[in-house]
């Protein structure tokens, strides 16, 4: 998978492929939150099934969609976002899309100074515990440097 063309500042904090796909993600559910009709939470969780395949692309939907929700209860203002099926919008990232992937980007990394930065401006300085905690638990599910974890099926056996 190739990671779409450099939004300069995240290409500064050198995200890897699974943060340009959040991305991706969060602007579904972005969009699903703007206009709620209008259900687009479902593509939102079939890009993440399309990326990761079903064992990790619904988990980190799931976590998109909580981490979303967190970040809009805490400002009133909204986020700014690009429309996720806008194909010059892949190769453009809105200061908050922005300040919203450098979180999770140095959360993934263990980088408390930067993550904490990154959380207060996205948040507006407000440090909302329900961000930092679904933004962690997200972080910490698919922290950078390992696989995502696999979910393996039960094996069946014939028991006699």
């Amino acid at each position: 998978m190739t990671v779409p063309a450099p939004v300069p500042e995240l290409q500064r904090l050198g995200c890897d492929e699974f943060e340009w796909g959040m991305l991706a993600v969060a602007r579904y559910f972005l969009t699903a939150f703007q206009d709620p009709a209008g259900q687009a939470w479902q593509h939102g969780y079939t890009v993440a099934t399309q990326r990761w395949g079903e064992a990790i692309g619904l988990p980190v939907a799931h976590a998109t969609g909580q981490l979303v929700r967190a970040v809009l209860r805490c400002r009133s203002d909204g986020i700014c976002f690009h429309d996720p099926l806008d194909q010059t919008a892949r190769i453009r990232a809105s200061r908050d899309e922005v300040d919203l992937i450098a979180m999770l980007h140095h959360m993934r990394r263990n980088e408390t100074d930067k993550a904490r930065d990154a959380v207060h401006a996205l948040t507006h300085g407000r440090m909302d515990p329900d961000v930092i905690r679904t933004g962690l638990s997200l972080a910490t599910r698919f922290s950078a440097g390992a696989a995502p974890a696999q979910t393996r099926r039960p094996a069946l056996s014939i028991v006699p």
